[in-house]
């Protein structure tokens, strides 16, 4: 049992909802962010000394039922649901089995697109495929090697990977690959490269120790993106996401409506692929 991190996960997810999201009135002006303890321990059906002692890092180690109990009190995603359950030192159903070989039926899917950016991700963030027209608006993934195959790694080591975002959207990004890693690191059991990315960025990227210690956890793409691309400028792009049964690799498909800017934009990437204009 890692009480040091149950404690802390707890309390970043009681402090993350409010009264509201759990059908509980406001009330009075709060001192502090979030549900109270007592709060929450009423949700869970346990007593609010119990749930205190699990935050202060001496409480007894939660049963299975306690954990299911605490996990639907808190609102939580399968994923953290799943690290909950670890952070209690119990097993969670194992998800993921990584590997090199990529999924024939996403595979499949992939070999029809010829006309839009798609790739496919394991859940380290590796490119493990990749289109014509990825390569041509992400660039050639398969260049990188060690630890920096990983998006994740890139992201807060390689300001080049950040040039594909507006600034604008490089915090929530930020966000977005440090609660996806800690997801990976959760589900993946033991993992010595997962663990080592995490090792390496806690010991080179501020950045990446400051979102970690916030200890989100979630495997999440946004619907729609904007990236920037160093000839056509910026792109809006849907993104939708197809995931193994297992959650170890997911084929992502950038697209865009007819008729837009964007549209225009990836025809005329489609012709001239990875070639500047220069």
């Amino acid at each position: 049992m890692d009480r040091d991190g149950l404690a802390d996960f707890l309390r970043r997810r009681r402090e993350t909802l409010r009264p509201g999201d759990v059908g509980l009135p406001e009330g009075a002006r709060r001192r502090a962010p979030g549900l109270r303890r007592e709060e929450v321990a009423g949700l869970a059906g346990m007593s609010t000394d119990y749930y205190a002692r699990l935050e202060q890092r001496r409480g007894p180690q939660p049963s299975g039922q306690l954990l299911a109990a605490l996990a639907r009190a808190l609102r939580l995603t399968l994923d953290e649901r799943d690290h909950l359950v670890r952070l209690a030192g119990e097993n969670a159903p194992a998800r993921v089995r990584r590997g090199e070989h990529v999924s024939p039926a996403l595979l499949r899917v992939l070999d029809r697109l010829e006309d839009t950016p798609a790739l496919v991700l394991s859940d380290l963030a590796d490119t493990l495929v990749q289109n014509r027209m990825a390569a041509a608006l992400l660039g050639d993934h398969s260049r990188h090697t060690g630890l920096a195959r990983s998006g994740y790694h890139r992201w807060f080591t390689d300001p080049d990977e950040r040039r594909l975002y507006p600034e604008a959207d490089h915090a929530h990004q930020s966000r977005l690959q440090a609660a996806g890693l800690r997801a990976a690191l959760s589900r993946g059991g033991p993992d010595r490269r997962a663990a080592e990315l995490v090792r390496r960025l806690l010991a080179t990227s501020p950045e990446f120790a400051e979102v970690w210690e916030r200890h989100e956890v979630s495997v999440r793409f946004d619907d729609h993106k904007t990236l920037v691309h160093p000839e056509l400028g910026e792109l809006e792009l849907d993104c939708q996401a197809l995931f193994t049964e297992n959650q170890a690799q997911v084929l992502l498909v950038l697209t865009a409506a007819n008729g837009t800017p964007t549209h225009d934009k990836l025809q005329l990437l489609s012709v001239i692929g990875s070639q500047s204009f220069a």
